[in-house]
């Protein structure tokens, strides 16, 4: 199998002596507070990375309290004890830089940015806006980010074409009392009862050193680190361990559900969606790889099928996403002007129904690997994306040396799995299905 590792890797990362096996090259240290710290130093660029990976999402939030995980992304940027709101992306766009952060359903990541000899200033702003956030957080700044919140929701959810979908899929793929139902934007109505008190406990208990991985990166010395995040990080008192929401694993879905909604667009769009596997897990590989052949590029099963031969569809695409307590397999097509969208939902079908009642060659499937490989890879190569991966390792995989493991489980998936991981996963009765077809843009339950 021809594979484009070998010059990336010998760009990219570091091999050990022994085994000649690839690995993001590190060196870390853990504070007496429990903060998990480690370095990178890539010397091609005067340019210092800060990754800050909390583990909180929406899945730790509870009933009638969601959003709170995706606010604090906000309110982080909003000032703390020794920094007016707006100076902290000052001081680092004078530098050169800039700061940006995401969230999920398991994490919030922080990110900073800027030239190396600006680390020691990058280091005080973390740790200020950890450690003093709620000393100028107010009823004001509540009122202020909770109305940016709400809009960032009407452009990202409500008023854009298709954007209610993936709220729709999750309130059905997911029980009411399972930490994935919701979104991490929150629901409206919980946004707009949320407290100062309230968001304050939330923030008490999740953001806190034990809770949290660090990765400095770039053109960064191990000891010079050390030195600055024990200074200004070890003096943050080690909380107790949060105590999060238990789910159960929840009741299989027997029987396929059927949504359907109208929105302002031009032409149906059509939502496949099946519970998975947690990432990490076993059958993540073979399902990873089901979804780029049936659906990843111009060379897969579907588009082909769709697109090119048929031509009933402008798009289509698979995709498996794996999170922390469970996953999701989604298959979406968009729909030519003029086609029932119940055409698409039928012939995806059957390409599913074909997959998991044969194997697919062993050309198609060393194609999908190759293409997956050299994607990985390259995504890689910045610095930054090397620093959130390692982050990743640590706390998703409980290992920071993955890296070398993850590679080799997806080489080692075989055309036999592709097809088994299709067959029990990818059942007709335990899909949701959503169509989405041109009219009024419905009115959402609040």
């Amino acid at each position: 199998m021809k594979r484009l590792l070998p010059l990336l890797v010998a760009l990219l990362f570091a091999r050990t002596a022994s085994a000649e096996e690839p690995r993001i090259a590190y060196q870390s240290f853990q504070l007496p507070n429990g903060l998990k710290v480690y370095v990178i130093e890539d010397h091609k660029a005067p340019v210092a990375y800060e990754v800050l990976w909390f583990k909180v999402g929406s899945k730790d939030e509870v009933a009638n309290r969601t959003g709170f995980a995706h606010l604090f992304e906000h309110l982080m940027f909003k000032g703390s004890a020794h920094l007016d709101d707006g100076l902290m992306d000052k001081l680092l766009e004078g530098a050169g830089g800039w700061s940006n952060a995401f969230t999920s359903g398991d994490m919030t990541v922080y990110q900073n940015v800027g030239g190396s000899n600006f680390l020691e200033t990058m280091l005080w702003i973390e740790a200020d806006r950890v450690a003093g956030l709620l000393d100028t957080f107010d009823q004001a700044k509540l009122d202020n980010q909770r109305d940016v919140v709400l809009n960032e929701r009407r452009q990202s959810y409500e008023n854009r074409p298709y954007g209610m979908a993936s709220l729709l899929i999750a309130e059905q793929l997911w029980p009411k009392d399972h930490g994935y139902h919701w979104s991490t934007i929150g629901h409206v109505a919980d946004l707009k009862a949320a407290t100062v008190k309230d968001v304050s406990q939330f923030f008490r208990t999740y953001y806190v050193p034990n809770n949290a991985t660090m990765v400095i990166a770039g053109d960064v010395k191990f000891d010079d680190v050390k030195k600055l995040v024990e200074k200004y990080f070890s003096w943050i008192p080690k909380a107790a361990e949060p105590a999060r929401p238990q789910y159960k694993v929840p009741a299989p879905i027997t029987k396929e559900i059927v949504i359907s909604t109208t929105d302002d667009v031009q032409v149906p769009r059509v939502y496949l969606t099946w519970r998975g596997p947690a990432s990490f897990t076993a059958d993540e590989p073979a399902l990873d790889t089901l979804a780029a052949i049936l659906g990843d590029g111009k060379s897969s099963r579907l588009y082909k099928r769709l697109v090119y031969d048929e031509k009933i569809a402008q798009d289509v695409r698979a995709g498996f996403s794996g999170e922390q307590i469970g996953g999701e397999f989604q298959i979406t097509a968009t729909a030519k002007p003029g086609v029932d969208p119940q055409r698409l939902i039928k012939e995806i079908s059957e390409e599913v129904a074909r997959i998991a009642g044969a194997a697919p060659d062993a050309k198609e499937l060393e194609r999908a690997q190759n293409a997956q490989e050299a994607s990985f890879l390259n995504g890689l190569e910045p610095v930054l994306q090397r620093a959130i991966q390692l982050a990743s390792y640590d706390v998703q995989a409980k290992d920071p040396d993955y890296f070398a493991k993850d590679l080799a489980r997806r080489r080692a998936v075989t055309t036999a799995q592709v097809q088994a991981v299709a067959a029990k996963y990818l059942k007709p009765n335990t899909r949701v299905v959503l169509t989405i077809s041109p009219g009024k843009k419905p009115l959402e339950k609040k």
